[in-house]
């Protein structure tokens, strides 16, 4: 049974979550501090967590960033829709994905479906990735650069992952979304951009020669051949 860790301080919004995903076959766990769920996630095995924004005793964009620091278990954020901003940052500390309130609970559990099933897949996938100056341990869902290791988000890795599987193909951001984020992801390109400048900024790329992961203009990006 893979464990939830919902984190929201609206009882009404953890009922219903909890309710939800419980029926669903999740074992779910709620949190209504920002700290305590922090220590929570980072000590305890989940395999998700959805953070909301504003929450007593730390924000959810703080609670993404500690979580992020030692574990990359999969994010999801939940924002009002009125908060671009802070669901662009919240992408830029490391959330994988976000539902914008007042969400639908079938909205809600696609997400939580999707993300897992990438998860699984994740753990599932076989076959290392080597390329001059860059290693990637798919079992271990390590990475190292000129030898050096690197700490990647789950999405990150996913995304790197398939980049680098297919040498030389150029993917549009829409066909990353989908092979990312899945079919039912309702976010945008921007999505696709956040993630990559991030992870080109963990693999120390020269934004204006980069060594491993190309834009393509007016398409998408792809991972250079050497």
């Amino acid at each position: 049974m893979q464990r939830v860790l919902v984190v929201d301080d609206e009882s009404a919004i953890l009922e219903l979550v909890e309710y939800h995903l419980s029926r669903e076959g999740y074992d779910v766990e709620t949190e209504e501090n920002g700290q305590v769920a922090v220590e929570r996630a980072t000590r305890e095995p989940f395999d998700l967590v959805i953070l909301d924004l504003m929450l007593p005793g730390m924000s959810g964009l703080d609670a993404c960033r500690q979580i992020r620091q030692v574990t990359d278990i999969p994010i999801i954020m939940l924002t009002a829709r009125k908060d671009e901003v802070d669901r662009v940052l919240g992408l830029e500390l490391g959330a994988d994905d976000y539902v914008t309130k007042p969400f639908s609970p079938r909205e809600l559990i696609a997400r939580v479906k999707a993300i897992l099933r990438r998860s699984q897949k994740g753990r599932d996938d076989s076959g290392d990735i080597r390329f001059p100056g860059l290693e990637v341990d798919v079992e271990r869902r390590s990475v190292t650069v000129d030898a050096n290791p690197v700490n990647l988000t789950f999405t990150e890795f996913e995304l790197l992952s398939i980049l680098a599987r297919n040498p030389g193909r150029a993917f549009t951001r829409d066909e990353l979304l989908v092979r990312v984020w899945g079919e039912d992801f309702y976010g945008d390109a921007r999505t696709v951009d956040v993630h990559i400048r991030h992870l080109r900024e963990k693999l120390r790329e020269d934004p204006q020669r980069p060594r491993f992961i190309e834009t393509v203009r007016g398409v998408g990006y792809r991972f250079s051949n050497p």
